[in-house]
């Protein structure tokens, strides 16, 4: 990424047909079938998951807490790093989170190879809780969705950092936020944390969220923030930011030369209350 070019569009502002696509997917279920070496990368995760857990409580399931006389398996927290390139915001993310596995996904061998090295680890050995696999992004969230809906896992903390924008009008679809699987990316994840250097990729992750929460809710009342518009929809079920952010210590190889080549960063929060 020689020079960290800052993101050109023939676009100005959020995509006219923003909200029509969102309403339209909220209503439909993304049916493509999951690849097989998904759902063996997906089984590799679990084991991941399972033996963290086990070493952590000896060999014991979590289970409910003694109030609760049902007595059955406590859904185990796991966080995902979507898009992890390579790997290094799943490390700070792992050290944030020291008691829950983080893992970190990506579909390019090539990055996920350079995962771990010295210089994402400043000479400190790979958080225990860190676990990289290659995995086609859009069906293996619909494999966690599955275990989040069974009752398996809870998601507290989900990362989207700096996915690709399909800055060109003509791409929008390709966007996460315009795609038919948007529906089970808001679901994933007590928080979301989406991060982009460019301004209007933000704002419509955020309004799409927006929109996309009333249709699937039956207009749910939400708390919207904007740094700039300060918009503020108040009530309940889930907070929406997008706000200009300045890094202290850069998570990923992107984030980082953003920075330095002085380019205004994004981030969109959304929280489920």
């Amino acid at each position: 990424m020689p020079g960290a070019n800052s993101v050109t569009s023939n676009q100005e502002t959020l995509h006219k047909d923003l909200e029509e696509v969102v309403r339209k997917y909220a209503r439909t279920t993304f049916l493509r079938p999951i690849a097989d070496h998904t759902r063996e990368a997906f089984a590799e995760v679990e084991e991941f998951v399972k033996k963290f857990y086990d070493a952590r409580n000896n060999g014991s399931p979590p289970r409910c807490s003694e109030d609760d006389k049902r007595d059955v398996t406590a859904p185990v927290a796991v966080i995902l790093d979507s898009g992890c390139g390579t790997g290094e915001s799943t490390i700070h993310i792992a050290r944030r989170f020291p008691g829950i596995p983080v893992i970190g996904i990506d579909k390019s061998c090539a990055r996920l190879n350079k995962a771990g090295n010295p210089s994402q680890t400043a000479g400190e050995d790979v958080p225990s809780n860190a676990f990289w696999i290659r995995a086609e992004l859009l069906d293996f969230w619909r494999l966690a969705l599955d275990h989040v809906r069974s009752g398996q896992w809870t998601i507290p903390y989900h990362a989207v950092y700096y996915p690709n924008p399909w800055p060109k009008q003509s791409e929008a679809t390709r966007r996460f936020h315009m795609h038919p699987i948007f529906p089970t990316l808001l679901a994933l994840g007590e928080t979301i944390e989406l991060r982009t250097n460019w301004e209007i990729y933000a704002r419509e992750f955020a309004e799409a969220a927006r929109i996309a929460a009333k249709e699937l809710n039956g207009s749910p009342t939400l708390r919207f923030e904007d740094d700039e518009r300060g918009d503020s929809h108040s009530g309940t079920g889930k907070t929406i930011k997008c706000e200009s952010f300045d890094p202290e210590n850069p998570e990923t190889a992107f984030e980082r030369k953003y920075k330095e080549a002085g380019q205004k960063l994004w981030r969109t929060i959304i929280k489920t209350e």
